[in-house]
């Protein structure tokens, strides 16, 4: 088979590798003789990537955290540039992570090397400055939060809505039920509840600790927590101690789907749990430090992408030094069957649902970026 073009790929977290090894399985069923190297995680390694430095060696997160470690950040990124020049990529494809990537955005257009954006920077929380770094050094820019293309436009750049890809990972799956669940692996017949401390050490060290609490105040409910793939057993097993709370990998879709509620840590989870059709309570917390200049800068209502997108409180987001063990058990309470909030919140998470586009979202992104590519070399 004949050599095709090379694509890089950069994805410096869970949900980039998540939505980069779809979009690699999108491109390679596009066009078999695709080359993809890069860097990212597990599921891309999957899906045909070639992946030379995995995302949990490069995960700070955190104003100060990140101050603490940018000497290796720099380094990083002089490596991500060298590692660049020596594979000579036709293109190169970024996954979210915009204060790694739109440097590297900005390297590459000086070698002339095209820039494919997926997951746009959310820079409409913060830095909206960035909107001119993106303008001239990205190709292509393809959005999946159907607000961001009116956004972008308002700046003068015009961006590829492709729709949101956790449809097409929630649609694709068969549906489990808690039955079924529970029987596969061994657990009691009481209902479950899903914690999902975060995908980063400084998260699951912050927020699993309250979390843990949960299991004696609501003795009639087990806890199952969902391990990140990048985190080692060690990290939970240290926290979890005497408390007897399950910790489950890689079925994460199967305990939320299984689960009457569950407390997840603000990301790309929020949406993921919401889309599963689970009723939860958001928490964050972060370095006192990085929340007091965050508090400075960011200029969003709210931190979980259920509630920006439905522009309302939703679902309960507990932030800071709301997250305690009173308002965690009072707000989880409210969501479980019976609770005071369960039904609002479902009939949310309908309505959310609907604003996503209508899937294939890392097929339309794959065939556009393709087209684009093309449509260059031909000029």
């Amino acid at each position: 088979m004949q050599e095709g073009k090379k694509f890089f790929f950069i994805a410096g977290e869970a949900s980039g590798d998540l939505h980069a090894s779809n979009l690699a399985l999108a491109l390679l069923k596009q066009d078999p003789t695709l080359q993809l190297t890069g860097w990212g995680g597990d599921l891309m390694q999957r899906e045909g990537v070639k992946i030379s430095t995995h995302f949990k060696d490069l995960a700070f997160m955190g104003f100060w955290e990140v101050l603490k470690n940018i000497r290796t950040i720099f380094k990083n990124i002089q490596r991500c540039k060298d590692e660049i020049l020596n594979v000579r990529p036709d293109a190169i494809i970024l996954i979210d992570y915009p204060g790694f990537n739109l440097r590297i955005a900005a390297w590459a257009k000086k070698q002339g090397i095209p820039v494919y954006y997926y997951i746009a920077p959310q820079i409409w929380a913060w830095k909206e400055n960035r909107v001119t770094k993106i303008k001239r050094d990205v190709t292509e820019l393809y959005a999946v939060l159907p607000f961001e293309k009116d956004f972008y436009a308002r700046k003068g750049m015009e961006v590829q809505f492709v729709g949101h890809p956790l449809l097409d990972e929630v649609n694709k799956r068969k549906r489990v039920s808690p039955e079924e669940f529970r029987k596969k692996y061994f657990l009691d017949n009481r209902p479950i509840i899903a914690l999902l401390p975060g995908s980063r050490q400084q998260e699951v060290t912050r927020m699993l600790n309250v979390m843990l609490e949960m299991k004696y105040k609501f003795p009639e409910h087990q806890f199952i927590i969902a391990g990140a793939p990048s985190l080692p057993e060690n990290i939970y097993k240290e926290i979890i101690g005497k408390h007897k709370v399950s910790l489950f990998y890689s079925v994460t879709y199967d305990l939320l789907e299984a689960s009457e509620a569950a407390i997840v840590t603000s990301g790309t989870a929020t949406l993921e749990t919401a889309l599963l059709g689970t009723p939860q309570v958001v928490c964050y917390k972060a370095n006192a430090i990085s929340f007091a200049i965050a508090k400075r800068l960011v200029k969003i209502k709210f931190i979980s992408l259920v509630n920006l997108l439905l522009n309302r409180e939703a679902v309960r987001e507990l932030i800071q030094d709301d997250w305690n063990v009173s308002q965690a058990e009072e707000e989880l309470r409210a969501v479980l069957i019976g609770g005071s909030k369960r039904e609002a919140v479902l009939k949310s998470y309908a309505e959310l649902k609907e604003s996503l586009g209508n899937g294939g979202a890392s097929e339309l992104t794959a065939s556009l970026l393709l087209k684009n590519i093309e449509g260059r070399s031909k000029a």
